[in-house]
């Protein structure tokens, strides 16, 4: 395999291990919390199961980059010739998706949790706490833009 490849490929593994990671970290963290919370009143699961599930979103994202990166360099199409430098630049533009997605899945299922807690005490309250964590997932979203809007702007 040619060191160009290597490195797009690289960034491919990056983003999607790291948005993946961090989204299995982030959803722990709000089912440990949706846990305690259903031990005393599972009639709430279907109001959780949503705050559980936000901080999963980042995986999502890291794969949608990585994805765009494969498409890029034709991985299933009909590989394109990657230079060093491409692939160089490739993975670096792997790394806002997937950086951004690692460290605010796990503040998200932090968030996520609190809202958890806030619904546990006020079930009429379920608006205000999902917009606590969703406004963690603007950060995600910003990092996967810039990996979008970078990989778009690299000539093979």
């Amino acid at each position: 395999m040619e060191l160009g490849l290597a490195l797009a490929l690289a960034g491919v593994a990056t983003a999607v291990f790291l948005g993946g990671i961090g989204s299995a970290w982030g959803v722990a963290i709000a089912g440990e919390a949706a846990g305690g919370v259903l031990t005393e009143d599972p009639e709430k699961f279907g109001r959780l199961l949503v705050m559980i599930a936000l901080p999963g979103t980042q995986g999502f994202y890291g794969f949608l980059g990585g994805f765009y990166i494969m498409m890029k360099i034709g991985l299933l199409t009909g590989l394109q010739t990657v230079s060093p430098m491409i692939g160089l630049q490739l993975f670096f533009a792997a790394l806002p998706v997937g950086v951004t997605g690692f460290v605010s899945a796990i503040y998200q299922g932090k968030a996520a949790a609190a809202a958890i807690y806030l619904i546990a005490k006020r079930p009429e309250e379920m608006g205000k706490a999902i917009i606590i964590p969703a406004m963690v997932e603007t950060y995600a979203v910003i990092g996967l833009l810039a990996t979008i809007l970078m990989v778009s702007g690299i000539k093979l």
